[in-house]
């Protein structure tokens, strides 16, 4: 390190300005009390930019001297170390300028620093721009060998230099390694350790930080859930109220209004409905009181003909009787015939009888050809005079019932002429069902005729829509036929779609549609394809009537025949009753029986019509008798009728009564329901409207009373529980999530960064430790050189150093000396003398100057003889000549001379005189060289 080899002051406390030599190894400053001793150290401790001594500072000092700026310039020696480096390189000359410039600016002193190359004088300085801050300085004199350990040593307080022995192992520890070990060493492992506190300290409050900010984040979650919820509830609350109730009810009105106004409509038509069904009921009870009176005269009727059917049952219960009495009275004479005149009179009697028996079989016959060939004549007159198509009974028998209720009609075969005899049988085959249908000539009979139809159970149609035929198709069936009236239009049409042709062979070319018949009535229709059946009969058109008035023609021709020979026959049966009623005779019994044989064969004869009619007759009354006994639960049926429709006629009026009264009160109502609507659907949207939403909204709250339910549960709801309402809470728990996101990231980066530094620190501890050793036995052996210069025999063991910082924290640096061999003492036990512990504290506080690399270097000493004999004094003197620092010593006046026999050069301070302006300057008292 460099020495101080010149100072100069300039307006420091109360010095005006002077310049000092310092270019001596041991400078002793010697003064009074308050003469400036301190002053000047604390010049030259502001010079190297140290602290000053107690509570003292430069302000202090440059204010006394009342001007507006101070000089503190020192030339140091630049000389080249061991290693060849210059201690403030890149300055080359070996000598540097060192400057202090204190100034007033602002109100404040300020303090700028130089150090220039040679022995520069101010005037020169203040004219230099290579000024530079406190810090920059500090690192300067640092590399040119000012260490801030040594600045440590330096800033010692008065005192403090011979008080180094009194020092714990642990702060002489710390302090020695301040000085010697490497400051980045140090530093780095004093910054991993802080860092690694500061790091777990900050995980540690990130961590606590972490919880508090979850908690709070949670919090905040059920905060924004509650503000959800009541925002949710308030917005459905505010939906049911402001749209889904008025939809609902809009729509259920709406529904309403259609359903009561298709009721109204309904209860209008059943109105109406009801109106035609009173009269059709009291038409209908008329009707029933009508047949009632035809009942009445019916049964009137009937107990007539029960009077004359039990009349006629008498009459022939008694001709029965009578015949029976005659016949048994011709079994007697034939019985008597047979006892008198044997079997030959019986069997010429049986003959009489045969023989009466067979002429009035051929009797019977011949009436009944008669009858036949009178009936087939009447046909044969009827048929030439062109009356009609033969009749069928039924169809006759309903004919005449039509002709007596006055309905006009007619025949379908008399209206109907085939033009084309080929094709009859096919035309029959086709109308065969529709042979006696008959056509009423009124429409407006139909109704009439209807009813006797299903009186008569008619089988065949009764035909009352007639219009004129349409012009035939080509190659249909209707082209062979002409019509002399009106016909069903659906005839028409059943001809008209029937095409004729020739043979199978020549419909295949034909459309799958049309409908087709040969003359054979082959037919295909729809539903295929079959034979009709040729019919032996015609029914329609003059061919028809030609082959009746043919088969009518041979009918009586062979009619007549039959009856030329039955006519012989009859005479012959009538010769031969004759001759057997002459035998009878002549036998008495026979002569009753011959009597009365004309009798006897009536009676035998009408016997059988006798007992038939007395059959009919018991049939008679007992069909008369039914016959009444069923008018009597006719008309007691009609009397529950009329009863019934009595009741249903009642029911109907009330039902009218019921509408009519009822109508006005529902149109009020439905008039309502209208406004309502209206004014519901004022100002709603179109798609309020919507069925599809509304479905919706149905099969959400199912109707809107439900929905005027929830509305109010809501509302109940929302006033009872305790709600969050500012949306503010929703950003902040997003914020907070966030950030609780963010710092979980931080934790973990925070934690790996604690490893991170874990490991760092235990690197930079190691390396502490080492260097601390290496400090540790440099400083041990600076000790024992010192050590032997003083005579003084030092021990400097190495510390115990862990590898951890509780063992580093208490590791000690233990010195033991020993003076004149009399045992080792600690550095401060209490055994040492006074000299001793000066003695001590100087070994210690110069080992902590020595270095190898730097040797040299100067120290500030304060009063180091104070409380010291002359013996010791010359002691400590000879021990500072042997060592190569130089020293600035003060010492007050009151000592020993001997505190100067070491020095090469003394300075004597003086006090300022009262009433002078600046004090006086500093003596110069320099040793004389031999």
């Amino acid at each position: 390190m460099f020495h101080i080899k010149q100072l100069e002051l300039v307006h420091w406390d109360y010095w005006r300005r002077f310049s000092l030599p310092l270019d001596a190894q041991i400078i002793t400053i010697v003064g009074p009390n308050g003469s400036g001793k301190t002053t000047l150290l604390d010049a030259l401790r502001t010079l190297f930019a140290l602290r000053c001594s107690g509570k003292r500072d430069f302000r202090r000092y440059v204010r006394r001297a009342e001007r507006s700026f101070a000089w503190i310039r020192a030339v140091v020696a630049n000389q080249p170390g061991s290693t060849g480096r210059r201690p403030f390189f890149p300055c080359l000359h070996d000598e540097v300028t060192l400057a202090c410039r204190i100034r007033r600016a602002g109100g404040e002193w300020t303090r700028d620093y130089i150090i220039i190359d040679g022995d520069q004088p101010i005037e020169v300085l203040e004219q230099s721009e290579d000024w530079v801050g406190l810090r920059d300085y500090q690192n300067r004199l640092a590399w040119g060998g000012l260490t801030p350990a040594i600045a440590k040593v330096l800033a010692l307080e008065q005192g403090d230099t011979d008080k180094l022995c009194e020092y714990s192992p642990r702060a002489l520890l710390e302090l020695v390694f301040d000085v010697f070990g490497d400051k980045e060493v140090l530093d780095n492992y004093e910054a991993a350790r802080e860092e690694q506190k500061s790091a777990e300290r900050e995980l540690g409050d990130l961590g606590l930080d972490l919880d508090r900010l979850r908690a709070q984040a949670e919090t905040r979650r059920l905060e924004a859930d509650n503000y959800l919820q009541w925002k949710q509830l308030a917005d459905e609350t505010h939906a049911l109220e402001a749209e889904i109730v008025p939809r609902l009810e809009a729509a259920e009105l709406a529904a309403e209004l259609a359903s009561e106004r298709a009721e109204l409509a309904r209860q209008r038509l059943e109105y109406g409905a009801k109106q035609s069904e009173r009269r059709a009921a009291r038409l209908r009870l008329d009707e029933v009181k009508a047949e009632k009176t035809a009942a009445d005269t019916d049964r009137v009727r009937l107990r007539t003909q029960l009077e004359a059917a039990e009349t006629s049952h008498l009459a022939a219960h008694d001709a029965v009787r009578d015949l029976e009495k005659l016949l048994a009275e011709r079994d007697t004479l034939r019985a008597q015939l047979a006892a008198e005149h044997g079997a030959d009179a019986v069997a010429l009697e049986a003959r009489h009888e045969t023989a009466e028996a067979e002429l009035r079989e051929l009797k019977v016959r011949e009436r009944a050809l008669v009858a036949e060939f009178e009936d087939k004549t009447t046909s044969l007159r009827n048929a030439k005079n062109r009356s009609g198509p033969p009749s069928d009974p039924e169809v006759a028998r309903f004919r005449a019932l039509l002709d007596a209720e006055g309905i006009r009609h007619r025949g379908l075969a008399e209206i109907i002429e085939v033009t084309d005899v080929s094709w009859q049988a096919a035309l029959e085959a086709v109308l065969r069902p529709y042979r006696h249908v008959i056509l009423l000539e009124r429409e407006s009979d139909r109704h009439a005729a209807w009813a006797l139809g299903e009186r008569e159970r008619f089988r065949h149609f009764v035909v009352p829509e007639r219009e004129e035929a349409p012009p035939p198709a080509a190659r249909s069936l209707a082209e062979v036929v002409r019509f002399s009236a009106a016909v069903p239009r659906w005839l028409a049409d059943l001809l008209n779609r029937i095409r004729r042709v020739d043979s199978v062979e020549a419909a295949r070319e034909l459309p799958r549609e049309i409908e087709w018949i040969t003359r054979d009535a082959y037919h295909r229709e729809r539903r295929g394809a079959r034979h009709l059946g040729r019919p032996n009969d015609f029914h329609f058109g003059e061919l028809a009537r030609q082959a009746r008035m043919e088969q009518l023609e041979g009918d009586i021709l062979d009619l007549d025949r039959q009856l030329q020979a039955l006519r012989p026959k009859l005479a012959a049966a009538t010769e031969q009753l004759t001759v057997l009623r002459q035998r009878l005779l002549g036998l008495q019994s026979a002569q009753l029986l011959a009597a009365k044989a004309e009798a006897y064969a009536e009676a035998d004869a009408a016997l059988p019509a006798a007992r038939a009619t007395l059959t009919t007759a018991i049939g008679e009354r007992a069909e008369a008798k039914g016959a009444l006994d069923q008018i009597a639960g006719k008309l007691s049926g009609i009397d529950i009728e009329i009863d019934r429709r009595n009741r249903e006629l009642r029911a109907i009026d009330a039902r009218i009564t019921e509408l009519d009264t009822g109508a006005a009160p529902r149109r009020h109502a439905q008039a309502l329901r209208i406004q309502r609507v209206r004014s519901l659907r004022r100002g709603m949207p179109a798609h309020w409207r919507n069925p599809a939403e509304i479905a919706l909204l149905a099969e959400r709250y199912e109707n809107a009373a439900a929905a005027r339910r929830e509305r109010d549960r809501l509302r109940a709801r929302l006033d009872e529980g305790d709600w969050v309402k500012d949306p503010a809470v929703m950003t902040l728990s997003d914020r907070l999530k966030a950030d609780v996101t963010q710092r979980e990231r931080d934790y973990l980066d925070r934690q790996g960064y604690c490893a991170t530094a874990r490991r760092l620190t235990e690197e930079a501890r190691a390396a502490y430790v080492a260097k601390l050793r290496a400090t540790v036995r440099q400083y041990g052996k600076n000790l024992k050189a010192l050590g032997e210069l003083a005579g003084v025999g030092v021990d400097c063991p190495t510390p115990a150093l862990g590898d951890d910082d509780l063992s580093l924290s208490h590791a000690g640096l233990e010195v033991r000396f020993d003076f004149d061999r009399k045992g080792a003492v600690g550095l401060n036990d209490g055994e040492a003398s006074g000299g001793q512990q000066v003695m001590k504290s100087l070994i210690l506080l110069i080992a902590l100057l020595m270095d190898d690399a730097r040797p040299g270097g100067f120290v500030f000493i304060d009063e180091p003889f104070a409380h010291l004999d002359v013996a010791n004094i010359d002691r400590v003197g000879t021990f500072l000549r042997a060592t190569r620092a130089q020293y600035l010593i003060t010492t007050p006046v009151t000592h020993n001379a001997n505190v100067f026999a070491p020095a090469q050069l003394t300075l004597v301070t003086r006090k300022k005189k009262p009433g002078e302006e600046w004090a006086p300057t500093i003596g110069v008292l320099a040793r004389a060289t031999s």
